[in-house]
């Protein structure tokens, strides 16, 4: 890679760090897209990139949080999104590409209606959802992840609607996303798919996640809770939007 390719990469990097570490998702779908879109790098090779940068954000962010995850609510969240994630990887090999974009198209209408609907009205529920609800998001995200690569949107709708603190929904997010990442990382390292260039990126950004990653704890946007939660749904209707583009282009 050239010169201004490693540096437009680590910026992008550094961009999806801070954005992670304030709202609890964000890292991945920033770095693939931007890398994918202006065609820096292959989309594997980010995408192993980021497993590995994502378990260092998650690491630092969480670090004396651990307090405000709730584990009945993990460990559901978790029972749908491992199995999930493998089986969406598997399927993907089953599937015409052109199915495939039919469900891509799908996924991207509703994540754009969902966004707009909270957008506007970024309102929280009254009750925490149930146990089979946070299962069922966990089984989406990690479908739509092992078949798109985009496995947040069901959990961050779900979660961020819930009658938690903003930290907590935040901190729950990062050790939902730390584990998919390493569930990933794992299988593409017990499939030889993990290549050294690849992760001699991950490692050299290393160091730029961490810096983010504290910047982001210590120095969040000074915005309301309505108002953060107001962007992460923006950010998920440019998410579905580019998925739609991304079909119809395909």
């Amino acid at each position: 890679m050239s010169l201004w390719v490693y540096a437009a990469l680590f910026l992008v990097i550094a961009t999806g760090s801070y954005f992670q570490t304030v709202t609890g998702f964000g890292l991945g779908m920033i770095i693939i897209g931007v890398s994918s879109g202006f065609d820096l790098v292959s989309v594997p090779f980010i995408a192993n990139v980021v497993s590995i940068v994502t378990l260092v954000n998650s690491g630092v962010a969480l670090h004396g949080k651990l307090h405000h995850l709730d584990r009945r609510i993990i460990g559901a969240v978790m029972i749908g999104l491992i199995p999930s994630s493998v089986a969406g990887v598997l399927l993907l090999d089953y599937l015409n590409d052109g199915f495939s974009r039919v469900l891509q198209l799908m996924l991207g209408i509703v994540i754009i209606y969902s966004g707009v609907q909270f957008a506007f009205r970024p309102t929280q529920l009254k009750h925490t959802s149930t146990r089979a609800s946070f299962m069922i998001s966990g089984l989406l995200s990690g479908l739509f992840g092992g078949l798109f690569g985009m496995a947040g949107p069901p959990v961050i709708f779900l979660f961020y609607r819930q009658p938690m603190k903003l930290v907590a929904v935040r901190s729950m997010l990062l050790l939902i996303f730390a584990a998919s990442a390493a569930v990933r990382t794992v299988y593409v390292v017990s499939q030889g798919q993990q290549d050294s260039h690849s992760l001699s990126v991950a490692l050299m950004a290393i160091p730029i996640v961490a810096v983010m990653t504290i910047i982001g704890r210590k120095y969040p946007p000074p915005l309301p809770a309505a108002q953060l939660r107001r962007l992460a749904y923006s950010v998920l209707v440019i998410i579905g939007i580019g998925l739609l583009v991304s079909a119809a282009v395909g």
